[in-house]
């Protein structure tokens, strides 16, 4: 980690899901994608009437990281409104193509997690 604690990109994370578009489930999710030279982006879940559109917080902070030129990532926190926080099947894969070894951070019954993406999904796709 850098300079920056978890402490501090998880409270990016949490600041940011309110601007999430969550009018059908109710949950909100935000995401702080910490890059490898300590720029920090942020995303949200976008929800849509036809759900197979709808976009998680980890992709969409993933999506502007990479549209900015970053591929390494450090780490991601992850805030949401359920018990636990930890990212989707769909966003471990996504953000496992460019850093498999990225720390993710986020709550668990109110406890702050960290924990290897290669640990949350292991036997990836990824060559």
């Amino acid at each position: 980690m850098t300079a920056m604690t978890y402490e501090e990109l998880y409270a990016q994370a949490r600041a940011v899901r309110e601007n999430a578009y969550a009018p059908y489930s109710g949950v909100r999710v935000g995401a702080a994608l910490l890059c490898a030279d300590g720029s920090v982006f942020t995303g949200v879940n976008v929800e849509n009437a036809s759900f197979g559109a709808t976009i998680c917080a980890e992709r969409s902070a993933a999506v502007a990281a990479i549209s900015a030129g970053h591929r390494e990532f450090t780490a991601v926190a992850v805030s949401g409104t359920m018990a636990v926080e930890a990212p989707c099947g769909i966003c471990r894969q996504f953000l496992g193509e460019f850093s498999p070894r990225m720390d993710v951070v986020f709550r668990r019954d109110g406890e702050l997690v960290i924990k290897k993406l290669c640990e949350l999904l292991p036997d990836s796709f990824v060559l």
